[in-house]
């Protein structure tokens, strides 16, 4: 099977990770990809946000699988020019993906569906603004309405910041602040049989104890010792199945990864938000997790044929992921700094320990930071505080200058807390 991969984040490193041990795979692509993926997949230079110069691409390369990694090309459409060509592909339409395109949209369709979600109102003036923060009062909870790449969410209890926040905005959701820890819930579906992942916990604040501001996420883990058994079914029944009944029903199937952010309240499991993909770093974590071969599932959801697969098998070992973070990330991120120690994770600790590259790009022989979050280190272990430990010790191998990272991921689940 060849396969093409869009993107170039630690996500798509991740699927490619995956797909490049899978026996069925034969040929492996990533288009545009970064310095880390081109260990294990050719890349291909291509505009992730052109739908045509994607399905151009699939065609020359002859890809039986075309998967596409990140949130703006599959809200851009790019999955539908690559069907269009007549090449299976893994990702929803862009009116489909608009369940992470458009808040809105997420909300209207989670109220028909009959999906728990926060009370929200949907702002577009100043006094609906005013409105909504008076309505909810603090902490509050603005969202813009668009793709933010993860940061256009605020939660603050300063009035004016959350204020300033959606006044910035062409149109936000302000919501209820819902309470409990949060979880992330993947599932591969293909539009009518749907395929529950396992859970993981990822970690939004820039800094330890959950303090600093929101990001695309500074790490993850997976089990959750902590959470009901229940947990998945309780999902699938009242969340998961759900929405993607009512997409069909409107005449809009989705097809490709759906992503649950959840919040396990005291009044029971309430959804935060949805994406349309993978998410970051959460992948990392669920897929070191996953025993069976990734590019079968992936095709069969392409293909509207999930319901002929047998169940999914994991592996017993826990996975933790620490994000190595760029100088001043999430502000203006520092770029070009060199990186080094890659190859002495590579050498002491495969395969228990392996760094994802997100934003790096190679300049000679050399790898230098190129964006934000720049490399997740995962790693396995028999239980959360062995995966931890390894992947601590695999951090403190590598030298970023300026860069930083949160010493605290995993540890309180570590701990049976």
């Amino acid at each position: 099977m060849k396969v093409l991969v869009i993107g170039g984040g630690a996500r798509e490193h991740a699927l490619c990770r995956s797909l490049s041990l899978d026996p069925d795979v034969n040929a492996l692509y990533c288009a545009p990809g970064n310095a880390g993926i081109a260990e294990v997949a050719e890349l291909r230079p291509v505009d992730a946000l052109d739908g045509e110069a994607v399905a151009r691409l699939a065609t020359e390369l002859r890809a039986d699988l075309v998967v596409v990694g990140p949130e703006a090309p599959l809200v851009a459409g790019v999955a539908d020019a690559v069907r269009a060509a007549g090449i299976p592909v893994f990702g929803p339409s862009g009116e489909a993906a608009q369940l992470e395109g458009s808040k809105a949209f997420a909300k209207d369709v989670m109220a028909a569906a009959g999906v728990p979600t926060a009370r929200s109102y949907v702002c577009t003036t100043p006094e609906e603004v005013d409105a909504a923060l008076d309505a909810f009062g603090a902490p509050y909870v603005v969202k813009d309405d668009g793709l933010a790449a993860g940061k256009g969410v605020v939660v603050t209890d300063d009035r004016a910041a959350a204020r300033a926040h959606a006044l910035g905005c062409d149109r936000v959701v302000i919501e209820e602040f819902l309470d409990g820890p949060e979880v992330s819930l993947f599932a591969i579906t293909d539009g009518v049989t749907v395929l529950p992942l396992q859970p993981a916990q990822d970690f939004k604040r820039a800094l330890d104890g959950d303090e600093g501001p929101n990001t695309g996420g500074m790490g993850a883990y997976s089990p959750l010792p902590w959470a009901d058994p229940k947990l998945v079914d309780e999902v699938m029944a009242s969340v998961l199945q759900p929405t993607v009944d009512e997409l069909r029903h409107r005449g809009t199937p989705f097809s490709g990864l759906l992503y649950a952010g959840l919040a396990i309240t005291s009044r029971g499991v309430r959804v935060i938000e949805f994406n349309a993909r993978f998410g970051d770093p959460e992948t990392q974590v669920v897929l070191a997790r996953l025993q069976t071969p990734l590019a079968s599932v992936l095709l069969n959801s392409a293909n509207g044929t999930l319901h002929a697969l047998p169940p999914l098998s994991w592996r017993e070992d826990a996975a933790v992921t620490v994000v190595i973070a760029s100088h001043n990330y999430p502000e203006t991120p520092r770029t070009g700094d060199p990186i080094e120690g890659l190859a002495e994770v590579a050498e002491l600790d495969a395969p228990h320990a392996y760094v994802l590259h997100a934003g790096t790009r190679r300049e000679g022989d050399a790898v230098v930071s190129a964006g934000g979050r720049v490399l997740s280190v995962t790693a396995t272990g028999s239980d959360l505080a062995q995966a931890r430990t390894r992947a601590y010790k695999a951090v403190e191998r590598i030298r970023l200058d300026g860069s930083q990272y949160r010493t605290d991921i995993a540890a309180k689940a570590a701990e049976g807390r």
